[in-house]
């Protein structure tokens, strides 16, 4: 018999009334574990279920007062339930009705942003959207689908001249409705310039702070705190990127003329910016040798890129998740994969005797570029090419800049005044003009007279075009011309820059940009219908060197200054000689 001290008074199951409604639950579990797919059972089902909601709805009815206003009876139980009706056309949306549907919303989206002028709606449906589109797509391409350098004439232009530095102009660029300009100088000054009138609109001043032990700068400074080194403009005209000395990287709200944000992280100085084209994405290249993206979209920084082991002089990009930059005196230039997270290292730099030594080779090395100053080199050489090669064997020391022409290739310039082209499908300049520049000459008391190549101090390129241009300090900006299958280029035009040129932009003039400016020469435009447009040169000009003061160059017309060029067409009608 069982111990008492472990017996219970209590009762182990709770005995209920079985009424209609738990009968009605044990009947759906039981069906809810059957399978069977007889008819009556199906009948069965329903009829138990109406019966139980019949029972619960008495029940429910029975507990009601007529002082309430409402109950359970009044609310819309499904509504939770039924999915929303965007919902319903996403799922049963299928791919070509997903692509008209977005098809549609480009074609009113360019609608919208070719209606604002005065424009016949046949002539937006018929000739301006599909110019557009048809833009959009050869762009997409990344490949060059330009061929323009032989529509312009180089000798006749409408130049304005912006001062408005007390220093050296160290970047200088307009946005791309060519409707406003921007320049940084040595002193720390950002300037706005309208191009419809030529006059400055607004200025963004050096900070200053107070010169103590602390080296970090306070998080609330509104600008920059030192010189600026590089400027870049995104493709909607909204932001201003900057980069400078006190290693931040400034972001401006030039439609409204304030500070948004600095960006820290880099160690050392930022020499280079640059906005992945139609985007709002952004690369910045440091003197730490570090390359940088950030999103402005969200006002955040996403990634940190390393390789080089140089400072980082020049950087580019396009419309890809690319870019390109240039590594100076580790003499590479190196094309980054974003997405891949990976990079191609190109290396530059021309034969020299000590590095044929050093690599095991002999004195009287040899030329491996394929082609030099547009001749073979590797035929028989007379007297006058021996000369010649030996004028043009200058060990290339450093990469100063680079740009990219499209999706896949790209030029370069360094300090011997070579100009290379290359391509991301081979790892040699497919082609090297050198001495582009000519010499710098130099008087010396002991050696008499010292000739110097002048180095390519800044390349710019007209996007996915076959036409670039390069600077120097010789007085003249140059114009040169690539070839139908991109293997090589020509000298094609020039026009005077006295200075050294620390910055040049090069882009096509949107239809009807600066028709009504004040300093654009009206004689100068063609009476005739081009098949181009024209094209838009900014020149950032100094006395000095954007990055240092160990060259000076003093004369005639000699000045810290932006110059901007309207290059036009070729006129179709040509004179009868």
């Amino acid at each position: 018999m069982p111990d008492s001290f472990f017996a219970s008074t209590k009762n182990r199951k709770r005995k209920r009334s079985v009424s209609t409604t738990e009968g009605a639950r044990g009947a759906k579990k039981i069906l809810r574990k059957g399978k069977s797919s007889s008819q009556d059972t199906k009948l069965s089902n329903a009829s138990t279920r109406r019966g139980v909601r019949k029972a619960t709805d008495e029940e429910l009815n029975s507990d009601r007062t007529d002082s309430e206003g409402g109950g359970i009876d009044d609310i819309d139980l499904r509504a939770d339930v039924q999915p929303e009706t965007s919902g319903d056309e996403d799922e049963q949306e299928t791919p070509a009705e997903k692509r008209l549907r977005l098809a549609k919303l480009y074609l009113d989206s360019v609608k919208d942003g070719l209606a604002e002028g005065e424009f016949d709606a046949a002539e937006i449906d018929r000739e301006l959207i599909s110019e557009r589109l048809r833009q959009d797509v050869l762009e997409h391409s990344g490949k060059v689908h330009l061929f323009v350098a032989d529509l312009y004439d180089f000798t006749s232009t409408s130049p304005l001249r912006c001062r408005g530095h007390r220093f050296s102009v160290t970047s200088a660029v307009a946005s791309d409705d060519a409707q406003f300009l921007y320049t940084s100088g040595k002193e720390g000054t950002i300037n706005k310039w309208s191009l419809q009138s030529g006059k400055k609109i607004a200025a963004f001043y050096k900070q200053r702070v107070s010169k103590g032990k602390e080296k970090a700068l306070p998080p609330n400074i509104q600008g920059h705190t030192d010189e600026i080194l590089a400027l870049a403009v995104s493709s909607d005209g909204r932001y201003l990127a900057s980069g400078s000395k006190d290693r931040r990287v400034g972001v401006w709200d030039v439609e409204k003329d304030e500070w948004v944000k600095g960006f820290g992280g880099h160690k050392d100085s930022v020499s280079s910016v640059a906005f992945r084209k139609g985007t709002q994405q952004l690369y910045t290249g440091s003197f730490d040798r570090t390359i940088k993206l950030f999103d402005l979209s969200a006002m955040g920084y996403v990634e940190t890129l390393f390789g080089h082991q140089d400072t980082i002089l020049c950087l580019d990009a396009l419309r890809g998740e690319t870019a390109v930059t240039a590594g100076a005196r580790d003499r590479t230039i190196r094309f980054w994969k974003i997405a891949d997270e990976s990079q191609l290292v190109f290396r530059g730099g021309g034969r020299s005797a000590i590095r044929e030594l050093l690599e095991g080779g002999a004195f009287d090395g040899h030329e491996d570029e394929e082609h030099m100053n547009g001749v073979e080199v590797d035929g028989p050489k007379s007297s006058k090419g021996k000369e010649k090669m030996k004028e043009s064997k200058y060990a290339e020391g450093s990469i100063e800049c680079v740009a990219m022409i499209d999706e896949t290739t790209f030029v370069s310039g360094g300090d011997t005044g070579s100009i290379c082209l290359w391509n991301t499908q081979k790892k040699k300049p497919v082609y090297t003009q050198t001495l582009c520049h000519g010499f710098h000459e130099v008087q010396s008391s002991t050696e008499g007279l010292v000739r110097t190549p002048r180095w390519i101090t800044a390349v710019a390129s007209l996007r996915y075009s076959d036409m670039f241009v390069s600077g120097s300090w010789d007085g003249n900006v140059r114009f040169w011309k690539l070839d139908q299958k991109l293997r090589s280029f020509s000298l094609v035009g020039s026009i005077p820059a006295p200075g050294v040129v620390n910055s040049l932009q090069l882009l096509v003039l949107p239809k009807g940009a600066l028709d009504d400016a004040s300093w654009r020469d009206k004689e100068h435009q063609p009476t005739t219908k081009s098949p181009v447009q024209p094209a838009l040169l900014v020149v950032g000009l100094g006395q000095e060197h954007r990055l240092g003061r160990w060259l000076s160059v003093k004369g005639e017309g000699v000045m810290n200054a932006t110059t901007v060029h309207i290059i036009y067409p070729r006129t179709q009608t040509t004179p009868n000689l």
